[in-house]
């Protein structure tokens, strides 16, 4: 899948003034630092689409932007920043929690997991939360060129390991870097098929 367009359209911390309409919703979502707005940069070929920073926790909203006319990008609260105010995480997380109970127009979440790091609580905890909620998912690995290429199998390994203790089956994934390019054609075409089979059905 080509990005001909993508369009910032709002940003809010009320699930109820998202957008109305019935455009299908993929959310990104991670631990604050995991590199998830470089992710949408290099998925939408936009350097700035959404703002990196060096300090984590900045996106502290609902992001949503517009791909192609036809499904939204949502940029969500990174989680477990530690210098981000206990008020404040409570409030991210329960607007994080109304949007994946309440969007009936979310298609697939996205979670990004750092592959430099051994399988982190935080992270199996949400997603064993999404799974048992019936949120569909993917687990997006990011930062892959920061290690050798036997690394990443051997990093993907472990954290399929530590998942099958728990899930009957390692949940659909993807390995990247966003800034060598990998595994962008994987999730674009990923979703571009997610968005067929919602036509023909």
């Amino acid at each position: 899948m080509e990005i001909k367009s993508a369009e910032f359209i709002m940003s809010n911390s009320d699930v109820a003034k998202c957008p109305k309409n019935s455009i299908p919703e993929y959310a990104f979502i991670g631990r604050s630092n995991v590199g998830k707005s470089s992710l949408i940069n290099m998925l939408t070929s936009r350097k700035s689409l959404a703002k990196t920073s060096g300090r984590p926790g900045k996106t502290q909203l609902i992001n949503h932007f517009i791909i192609n006319k036809t499904w939204y990008l949502v940029d969500l609260p990174g989680y477990g920043y530690a210098r981000v105010s206990k008020s404040a995480k409570k409030t991210f997380q329960k607007f994080i929690t109304q949007y994946f109970s309440l969007r009936e127009q979310l298609v697939s979440a996205f979670v990004l997991v750092d592959i430099r790091h051994k399988p982190q609580p935080i992270d199996l905890e949400f997603m064993q939360w999404l799974g048992e909620n019936g949120i569909p998912f993917s687990v997006i690995f990011t930062k892959a060129d920061k290690l050798k290429p036997k690394a990443v199998e051997n990093h993907v390994a472990a954290y399929k390991a530590v998942m099958l203790e728990t899930w009957e089956e390692m949940p659909n994934y993807f390995v990247t870097s966003s800034s060598k390019d990998i595994g962008k054609e994987d999730v674009l075409e990923y979703i571009h098929s997610l968005n067929e089979n919602m036509i023909l059905d």
